[in-house]
C-alpha cells in the first residue's frame, strides 16, 4: 500500500511536468494529464507490467493513449520511470521540431509509445488488435511466454467517435477480458460541457456490448486500484468511468473547458502550485519523488528475467518460432513456394479475377505462413479472403487464424494496426476498395506508423458492374496513391497477384492495399520468370515488333488486357506498340531514374488507360499525353457495358493513337 501522501506528490509530478512543458511551449492539452495524474500513478506505479530498460520486452503490458491530446501524460510517466530516451531536455521541448515529444504520441519516437494516437478514437480501435493479437499468441505460446493486458486511457472524445462503438462490439462479441479501458470522465469537451453534444451513458452503452463496466471517482487511488483487480477478475473486456475533474488543481479553470486546450498562463500554475503544494521549480521533481518512480520503473525486472528464463527454457522450435514472429521475419521457405507457385501459373495460365488470384496466393502465403491471420468486414465470399488453413477465432477460442469484423470497416482497419504494433502477427483484411472511404483514417495511421498491414480492397472499378455507382471506386485508386507511405498494387493477372502479396509481406515498414477485379482476367504472364517483376512498381510487358516504338501504353490490373488488345491492333496496322504493366506507382517512384526512364520510353505517343481518374499518370505520359478513363461517377449495367459507355476500351485506345500520329 503506498500513503495517500506519497501518492499525491507522485501523481503531482506528472501533473506539474505537464503543466510546465504545455506552458514553454505556449501550446498543447494541459487540463487531460492534470485530471488523469491519479489513474496514471496507480496504474503505472502498481499493475502495468513493464520494464523501461527493455521497453521492447513482448510480454509487457501494453497502454495506449487513446486521447492522445494528453501527450504529457504519457511523456511525464515515461520520464518519471527512467526511459533512457525520455530526458527532462525532451520535456522540455515539447512540440518542438526535432524532439521525442510530438503534440500527439507518436510511435517510434521515443520507447514507450505503443502507437500514434490523436485522430481520437483510433487508440481504443488500435487496442482491441492488441489484445487480439495477445489472445492469439497465447493460444499459439501458452501462458508461459504469452500472457499480458492492454490498458487504454480513452477521453469522451475518443467514445463519441463512431470507430468508437465498432471497436467496443468486436471485443465484447470476442470477450477480450485483458482489454482495459479507462474512461477518463471529466464531462468536458473543447467546446464545454460534454452535455452540449452528448447525453449517452457510457457504462449502459459498454455492459450492451458485453463488457464489465462500472463507474469510479477516478482521483480515490483505492477506488482505481480495485477497480483494476475488478477488471482482471473479469471473464469480459472492463471500461472503468473514472470520474474525474479536468485541470485538476487549477485555482480557476479546473472544471472547464479553458483547461482543455491550451496553456494555463503563469498565474494560474502559480495557483495551482499553491494549492496543490508544489514548490519545485519548473522542470523539477524533488529527489524523493523521482525516487519513488524511478523505483516504480523496475517493479518488473524480475518478472521480465523470469519471463527471459522461461524463453531460454523452452525446446529449440518453440523458442525460434516465438523470437522469428516477434522479429517480424518471413519464413525461409517463403521465396520458395512462391517461385513454385508462379512457375505452376505461368504453365496453367488461369483465367480468374484477380480477387480469386488472391484467394490461390493466399493458400499458398497461409499455408508457408503460420503469422497471417485474417478477415473481411462480412464479404468473405466476396474478397475471397479465408482459405483452407483459416480456421475461425471465437469468444474462448483464439487459436484459429480468421476474423469475422462483421460490417465494421473503420473498427476492423484499426484492429489490424494494433495486431501489427502488438507484433508476432501480420494481419490482412478485406472490403470493397470504395469502402477505403471508411478505413482511410486507419489506413493513414498505419502509414505514419510504418506498419505491415495488408488490405485486400476488391471490386476495384467500374468492371464490379451492377451494383452502380455508390460501390465503383473511381477516384479511390488516386486518393490511396497521394497518402505516404502506402504502397498500392493493382495487379493484371493471377501471377501479377502473387508477385504482389509477396511484396506485401515483405514491406515491414509500411502497409499494402491490394487493388483486385471482380471480373475474370486473362493469363498475361505465361513465361515464367523467377524475378519478382512487379516489385518493380512498372516494367515493360510486351515490347514492340520493332526497334523503335511508336506508341507506348501504359496499364493497371483489369485495365492491362486492353492496354495489350490495342498494341496487337496498332501492330497489325504497321505501329510499333508497346505495353508496359504498372502494378504500383509507389513502388516504380522507388526505382533509379535510369530504370524509370527506360521504362516511360521516348515513344512520340503514350497513353495511360486505367478505370479510374488521371490523376497519377503524368508521371508516364507527360501533360500533354492520353488519358483513357473515368472522368466521372459509374453507372449501374454488367462490366462490359460499362467498358464500352465510358470509353475505356482497346479500339478507343487505336483511334486515340492514331489521330496523335
Amino acid at each position: 500500500m503506498v500513503s495517500r501522501d506519497k501518492h499525491d506528490r507522485m501523481a503531482n509530478a506528472i501533473r506539474f511536468l505537464s503543466m510546465d512543458a504545455v506552458e514553454k511551449a505556449n501550446s498543447g492539452h494541459p487540463g487531460l494529464p492534470m485530471g488523469a495524474a491519479d489513474i496514471a500513478t496507480v496504474l503505472f506505479t502498481r499493475f502495468l507490467k513493464f520494464d523501461p530498460q527493455r521497453p521492447d520486452w513482448p510480454d509487457r503490458d501494453r497502454f495506449v493513449l487513446s486521447a492522445g491530446h494528453g501527450s504529457m501524460l504519457l511523456y511525464s510517466l515515461l520520464h518519471l520511470l527512467g526511459y533512457e530516451d525520455m530526458t527532462m531536455d525532451e520535456i522540455r521541448n515539447f512540440r518542438q521540431l526535432g524532439s521525442k515529444t510530438a503534440g500527439h504520441p507518436e510511435f517510434g519516437f521515443a520507447h514507450g509509445i505503443e502507437t500514434t494516437t490523436g485522430p481520437l478514437g483510433q487508440g481504443l480501435g488500435n487496442s482491441v488488435g492488441m489484445a487480439l493479437a495477445e489472445r492469439i499468441m497465447n493460444a499459439r505460446f501458452g501462458e508461459g511466454l504469452v500472457d499480458h493486458y492492454t490498458y487504454v486511457l480513452a477521453g469522451d472524445g475518443c467514445l463519441m467517435e463512431g470507430i468508437s462503438q465498432e471497436a467496443i462490439s468486436l471485443a465484447g462479441h470476442l470477450k477480450l477480458d485483458k482489454l482495459v479501458v479507462f474512461f477518463d470522465d471529466n464531462s468536458i469537451s473543447i467546446d464545454g460541457p460534454v452535455s452540449l453534444a452528448d447525453s449517452t451513458d457510457q457504462v449502459a452503452r459498454f455492459a450492451a456490448s458485453g463488457w464489465n463496466a462500472f463507474r469510479i471517482d477516478g482521483h480515490d487511488p483505492d477506488a482505481i486500484a480495485q477497480a483494476i483487480e475488478r477488471a482482471k477478475e473479469s471473464d469480459r473486456p472492463t471500461l472503468i468511468a473514472a470520474k474525474t475533474t479536468i485541470g485538476f488543481g487549477a485555482p480557476t479553470r479546473a472544471g472547464t473547458n479553458k483547461a482543455h486546450g491550451s496553456p494555463l498562463g503563469a498565474e494560474e500554475i502559480a495557483g495551482a502550485r499553491k494549492a496543490l503544494g508544489w514548490d519545485a521549480e519548473p522542470f523539477t521533481v524533488p529527489s524523493d519523488i523521482l525516487d519513488w518512480w524511478r523505483l516504480a520503473g523496475l517493479r518488473s525486472s524480475k518478472e521480465r528475467h523470469a519471463w527471459e528464463q522461461r524463453l531460454a527454457d523452452a525446446d529449440a522450435e518453440t523458442r525460434g518460432e516465438f523470437e522469428r514472429r516477434v522479429r517480424g521475419e518471413l519464413p525461409a521457405a517463403l521465396d520458395e513456394a512462391f517461385d513454385a507457385y508462379k512457375e505452376k501459373l505461368a504453365a496453367d495460365a488461369p483465367k480468374v479475377a484477380t480477387r480469386k488470384a488472391s484467394e490461390m496466393a493466399l493458400e499458398v502465403v497461409n499455408g508457408a505462413v503460420p503469422e497471417t491471420i485474417g478477415g473481411s468486414a462480412d464479404l468473405t465470399g466476396s474478397n475471397n479472403t479465408k482459405t483452407s488453413q483459416s480456421t475461425p477465432i471465437k469468444p474462448d477460442d483464439y487459436s484459429g487464424r480468421y476474423v469475422y469484423y462483421g460490417i465494421r470497416e473503420h473498427g476492423m482497419a484499426a484492429a489490424m494496426s494494433g495486431m501489427a504494433l502488438h507484433g508476432g502477427v501480420i494481419p490482412y483484411g478485406g472490403t470493397f476498395l470504395c469502402f477505403t472511404d471508411y478505413c482511410r483514417p486507419s489506413i493513414r495511421l498505419a502509414a505514419l506508423m510504418h506498419q505491415r498491414v495488408i488490405y485486400v480492397m476488391t471490386h476495384d472499378s467500374i468492371g464490379l458492374g451492377e451494383d452502380g455507382p455508390t460501390h465503383q471506386p473511381v477516384e479511390h485508386l488516386a486518393a490511396l496513391r497521394v497518402i505516404p507511405n502506402l504502397v498500392v498494387l493493382r495487379p493484371a493477372d493471377a501471377v501479377e497477384t502473387a508477385e504482389a502479396w509477396q511484396i506485401a509481406l515483405k514491406s515491414q515498414a509500411a502497409p499494402t492495399v491490394l487493388a483486385l477485379s471482380r471480373q475474370n482476367l486473362p493469363a498475361l504472364r505465361t513465361s515464367h520468370v523467377v524475378e519478382n517483376l512487379s516489385r518493380r512498381g512498372a516494367y515493360e510487358l510486351v515490347g514492340a515488333s520493332g526497334d523503335d516504338a511508336k506508341v507506348s501504353l501504359f496499364a493497371s490490373g483489369s485495365e492491362v488486357e486492353i492496354a495489350v488488345a490495342a498494341r496487337k491492333a496498332l501492330e497489325n496496322r504497321g505501329v510499333a506498340a508497346r505495353v508496359v504493366s504498372v502494378p504500383s506507382m509507389e513502388l516504380f517512384d522507388q526505382q533509379s531514374e535510369d530504370y524509370r526512364s527506360g521504362v516511360v520510353g521516348d515513344a512520340p505517343v503514350r497513353i495511360a488507360i486505367e478505370a479510374g481518374l488521371r490523376a497519377g499518370w503524368n508521371r508516364f505520359i507527360g501533360g500533354d499525353g492520353i488519358f483513357i478513363g473515368m472522368e466521372g461517377f459509374g453507372a449501374s449495367a454488367p462490366a462490359p457495358d460499362l467498358y464500352e459507355h465510358f470509353g475505356i476500351t482497346a479500339e478507343a485506345a487505336v483511334e486515340a493513337a492514331l489521330a496523335r500520329l
